[in-house]
């Protein structure tokens, strides 16, 4: 016999999920949501996962979201089990990843008393979600009819900020009260309304006065349609497109690795490559190098294209459009004069000089960081999706080509290590397609919870590259003058990777040299029955000199 929660709120809020089509359901244990975790669990529109740590559960729930372009639940018992949320909620927040936060709390009148597993929460996300709402206890005047219409406010503003969307639910005791049977409540009429979008004359006007545009891709979703019609206006090199890894755009006239190209540039390069109109798109740029390039470059006219976020990146931001890239340049596409220009081949001949620098080093390069990267560009089945986690793997990353079927994820939205591992194998839930990690060890090592998880497809792989250290530090300027760098800042260790993936269940394979590395990639990718984990230990290679050896090449 199915049981739900005897909570009215809890009924009403069960039946408005259902109503926005919102089903699945990552649920952290606990006695405070009890009530969620039995109601959801009975109802058989719902899909609940366990998953024991918040801040893993959190961002498995953004991954899932990733994956389904729709809105995953999650829920928690109250205390700080809640904060715990707050890590995948900020990074949510600056991806605009829709996540519908529920949080059960003791009564608000037990708040400050030191009773146990109570804090503020009420608007406790409220810098880093797009709306904080708390309900009334089922025994307050017009509780119901008050629930229902801030459990639809909230839903729907989830659903239009594609974002995180803060509940806070207070429940009296008892906890595990149940009914059989549940109520009926009534239908909800949801209407989408979005504004259309129509191009100005103005800007038409900009673009062809403009001799040299620009168009900067930052982190997008893969999307074919922009992908066909920024490729017409490259088509006579009437315009510049940069992209990284994450931008999930290709075209062979494209500038896909922008940090091989904008590089080493001094003050007049700053001004030769300036464009006189910068167009962007997508959210976050994982190149400093661009981004010191656009500050120095000044362009004088700057539009950022997007529904949400309107950031003055390169302080020279003139034109705020809110429109999908797809549709904004759709419009533009049959008004503008493609023409080539001179500014396309400018960049050309840079890419030429660069690119051929970039072939010659990586056949002369031995085992490292680098040439793993170089070898899973290659080698990474074309059906996979590929997560890569923050820090220097993203970096590495960004030097290669990928397929456009790998599908390029990274955490950008505040670029922390602390939920790669978890938003991956939370994308991999819910998706056809395979999916590959490629990670550091700190950063495995962080998330480590990310693997205590039951719902992980044998088909998901992990690439550990174990360099034995954040080596990130010893890349950039200034850590390794110092004397703390080793214990306190690159973190130099000694561990492996091996007795955490086998106590996770994961098949485990371990190299330490080239040959190993290409004859066990064969197999790594091949089915079976366990997810698997392979373990590359560059420890003993100095992979920052590689890298730094790999831009000297560049110059």
């Amino acid at each position: 016999m199915k049981q739900f929660s005897a909570k009215r709120s809890i009924q009403v809020l069960g039946h408005l999920l259902q109503q926005y089509g919102i089903e699945k359901m990552v649920i952290s244990p606990g006695s405070r949501n009890a009530p969620l975790a039995i109601h959801f669990s009975g109802i058989d529109a719902f899909e609940c996962f366990s998953i024991v740590d918040e801040r893993s559960a959190a961002f498995t729930a953004m991954g899932m979201a990733k994956s389904l372009k729709k809105p995953v639940a999650i829920s928690c018992t109250s205390g700080s089990a809640a904060v715990n949320y707050y890590p995948a909620i900020t990074e949510a927040f600056y991806q605009n990843i829709p996540l519908l936060i529920l949080t059960a709390d003791r009564p608000t009148d037990f708040v400050d008393l030191f009773d146990g597993q109570t804090i503020r929460q009420k608007n406790v996300f409220h810098q880093h979600s797009y709306g904080d709402f708390e309900l009334l206890e089922d025994e307050a005047e017009n509780a119901e009819e008050q629930n229902f219409k801030t459990i639809k406010t909230a839903i729907e503003l989830c659903i239009e900020k594609q974002g995180p969307v803060h509940i806070n639910i207070p429940l009296s005791e008892p906890l595990y009260n149940l009914v059989y049977v549940l109520p009926i409540f009534p239908e909800v009429e949801i209407i989408k309304q979005e504004e259309p979008y129509e191009i100005s004359s103005q800007l038409v006007s900009e673009f062809n006065q403009a001799k040299r545009i620009l168009i900067l891709a930052g982190t997008l979703d893969h999307n074919p349609e922009l992908e066909s019609i920024l490729s017409q206006f490259v088509k006579n090199h009437s315009v510049v497109v940069l992209t990284e890894a994450n931008s999930n755009l290709y075209h062979d006239k494209f500038f896909n690795h922008i940090d091989r190209y904008v590089f080493n540039f001094s003050e007049e390069d700053f001004r030769t490559y300036a464009p006189d109109l910068l167009i962007t798109i997508g959210q976050n740029v994982v190149s400093k190098k661009v981004k010191e390039f656009l500050r120095k470059a000044k362009p004088t006219k700057h539009w950022h294209i997007d529904q949400h976020w309107f950031p003055n990146t390169y302080y020279a931001l003139t034109e705020k459009i809110d429109a999908k890239p797809e549709v904004f340049f759709g419009q533009l596409l049959p008004f503008s004069r493609l023409e080539p220009q001179a500014y396309y081949n400018l960049w050309s001949v840079l890419k030429d000089k660069r690119d051929e620098k970039h072939e010659a080093f990586c056949k002369a390069s031995s085992f490292s960081d680098f040439k793993i990267f170089e070898t899973l560009e290659q080698k990474i089945p074309e059906n996979y999706h590929v997560h890569i986690s923050n820090s220097s793997a993203i970096r590495y990353a960004e030097l290669f080509p990928y397929s456009k079927n790998h599908h390029i994820f990274c955490n950008r939205g505040t670029s922390g290590i602390d939920g790669c591992t978890s938003t991956a194998m939370g994308y991999a839930m819910m998706n056809e397609n395979p999916v590959i990690l490629i990670t550091g060890e700190l950063s495995f090592m962080y998330d480590i919870n990310g693997l205590w998880n039951q719902y992980i497809p044998p088909y998901t792989r992990i690439i550990v590259v174990n360099n034995g250290e954040g080596n990130i530090f010893r890349i950039i300027p200034g850590p390794s003058n110092t004397n703390a760098v080793d214990e306190f800042i690159a973190t130099k260790h000694h561990k492996n990777v091996e007795n955490l993936a086998k106590h996770f269940g994961f098949s485990y394979f371990k190299v330490e040299e080239e040959e190993t590395f290409l004859r066990v990639l064969d197999n790594f990718f091949k089915a079976d029955e366990k997810p698997k984990i392979l373990e590359i230990d560059t420890s003993e290679i100095q992979n920052a000199d590689v890298l730094k050896n790999y831009f000297n090449a560049l110059k």
